[in-house]
């Protein structure tokens, strides 16, 4: 059972950023079966390092994206994006050297997170992008 849910009012209104988001609310919903399950410490690793290396490639492409057509608040989203990828790293090296021993702390945040990212700050984008005649 999926914790997490896309519904269209994720949606930014660009097919690939949304199938990107899907992707990291699947991560998300991994991690939440993993835990359900008893199983979350054994796979968090695998999904930390697939999470980190997906959010790296899902932020080039949005950041990408928004130079490319001169997105004005591309700045403070970049900074959003370092910070994120900055708290997941703390979270992956406390993890590796034993000092986080339960997943929920990773997931609540992860979860609180992407859902507060996508709806208020991705979403600014979306329109401006679609302007730009990007879908």
């Amino acid at each position: 059972m999926s914790l997490m849910k896309w519904s269209n009012e994720l949606s930014v209104n660009i097919i690939e950023i949304d199938n990107q988001h899907k992707k990291l609310l699947d991560l998300i919903n991994a991690l939440h079966a993993a835990m359900s399950s008893g199983k979350g410490k054994e796979i968090l690793e695998d999904i930390f390092s697939e999470l980190i290396e997906y959010t790296k490639t899902h932020f080039s492409f949005e950041e990408n994206l928004m130079g490319k057509h001169n997105y004005s608040d591309i700045a403070s989203h970049k900074m959003a994006h370092k910070k994120l990828t900055e708290q997941v790293m703390g979270f992956y090296n406390e993890f590796k050297s034993g000092k986080i021993g339960l997943p929920v702390i990773i997931f609540s945040f992860l979860k609180d997170w992407l859902i507060t990212h996508i709806s208020g700050t991705d979403k600014k984008y979306g329109p401006f992008l679609n302007a730009k005649g990007v879908s």
